[in-house]
């Protein structure tokens, strides 16, 4: 079996089959990314250099012709959004295409990366189709079993998250359930068909926006009443039935994204979805808000803004991981500095050049200064023992807590 794309998803999934006595070729268009994996090194952390040595079974390769091997394909690449938030296919038909080039009659292609319902039989199919010449659900088959990783999380894994399953006919689907059990320690769910699958995967991670958009709402009508958001949530949360949920920002690659695959399909077919829409408008100005509020309470302490030194902790999307992908942390960012404050970025766990690359920030590696603000926008354990005292310019300084991270009694302000 091929295993298309090696980032968060792919290589988890392909050590797993290759630990299951599968014989793997793990394929990336990246070069530095193969050449990477060869050495031991896994950027995003997901496998340690030991566990990568581990796996003979795998041929890591950018070599495109070294797919005609492969009998079996599971495609694991992103699908981003573009600048107006529309689904950018662009990585999921291109890697079909080059599937399609090495295709062969009774193969089978299974896709893992999140989509709106009807995408893989609507969208991908014809791709494979026109590259291999060949005729679906005849000359070859689809699947569709949609990825649940959680970057960074060391307990829950590929091996022991229920996977949804399905299949282009029953028997493929039978196929495709047997072939995730050979790598699961838990039950599969296998869905009766293909749309049916890619619409629980949307929904998973819609729901999450849902609920964390109507708490950041909570927490900005109760920023005007006065009221402490997480005393509330706390208070709260003695119900049975109350869910556990946190304001914040709301982005990496799949609850800031994932919901917009939806409403794109939903407004085709003539359908506004205005619930789910507003959730997103929330979450996706809540990095602007809490620049805002961090200004504002410079000025109440009567400290010159542009005369202003911020320091931000974190620049992932979520806390202990290096990914970076679709973090909001920018936004905070890039307000303070269209206010006139002075921003440094610190964070551990990112990986610079990549940050560089993708924001046009450059991380500082120490903190060396003291700070008008200091923002902390991501729970990393380094930030636990970090003396946030010392780097306080002095007793007015402002310390905003967007995760809820700290003593409430240490910090200015929090969501």
């Amino acid at each position: 079996m091929a295993v298309v794309g090696l980032g968060y998803v792919g290589l988890p999934l392909a050590a797993a089959f290759s630990k299951a006595g599968h014989k793997v070729i793990g394929f990336d268009t990246s070069q530095q990314r193969i050449e990477e994996l060869q050495s031991g090194i896994d950027a995003t952390q997901e496998l340690s250099t030991k566990a990568l040595e581990s796996l003979t079974g795998i041929d890591f390769t950018a070599k495109e012709t070294s797919l005609q091997n492969a009998d079996i394909y599971i495609i694991t690449v992103q699908t981003p959004i573009d600048k107006d938030k529309k689904p950018d296919l662009a990585p999921l038909l291109t890697a079909s295409k080059t599937v399609g080039r090495y295709l062969q009659k009774n193969n089978l292609v299974i896709y893992e990366s999140t989509v709106y319902p009807g995408c893989t039989e609507e969208d991908c199919v014809p791709v494979l189709e026109k590259a291999s010449g060949l005729q679906f659900n005849k000359d070859f088959y689809c699947g569709y079993s949609p990825e649940r990783v959680n970057p960074g999380d060391k307990n829950r894994n590929v091996t022991n998250i229920r996977k949804v399953t399905s299949g282009s006919t029953p028997k493929i689907a039978d196929e495709v359930d047997a072939l995730y059990q050979s790598i699961l320690s838990v039950p599969t769910h296998k869905a009766s068909s293909i749309k049916i699958a890619e619409a629980s995967k949307i929904i998973e991670n819609t729901q999450r926006d849902l609920n964390i958009s109507l708490i950041n709402e909570l927490a900005l009508i109760f920023e005007k009443m006065n009221i402490d958001t997480l005393e509330v949530l706390e208070a709260a949360e003695t119900k049975w039935n109350f869910l556990p949920f946190r304001p914040g920002l709301v982005g990496g690659h799949c609850i800031g994204v994932d919901p917009y695959y939806l409403t794109y399909k939903s407004e085709q077919l003539g359908y506004a979805p205005d619930v789910i829409l507003s959730g997103r408008k929330v979450n996706d100005t809540m990095g602007t808000h809490i620049a805002q509020r961090i200004v504002a309470l410079l000025e109440k302490n009567h400290q010159p803004i542009k005369q202003s030194r911020a320091l931000v902790l974190g620049i992932t999307f979520k806390e202990n991981c290096p990914d970076i992908r679709n973090s909001r942390v920018i936004d905070v960012v890039k307000e303070l500095q269209k206010e006139g404050v002075q921003v440094d970025v610190y964070d551990p766990q990112a990986q610079p050049g990549e940050v560089q690359k993708t924001f046009g920030i450059s991380l500082i590696q120490s903190i060396q200064h003291t700070y008008e603000a200091i923002v902390l926008a991501v729970g990393h354990d380094e930030f636990k023992t970090l003396d946030i005292s010392s780097i306080r310019n002095d007793s007015k300084s402002v310390i905003f807590d967007v995760k809820g991270f700290l003593p409430k009694q240490l910090v200015t302000d929090r969501l």
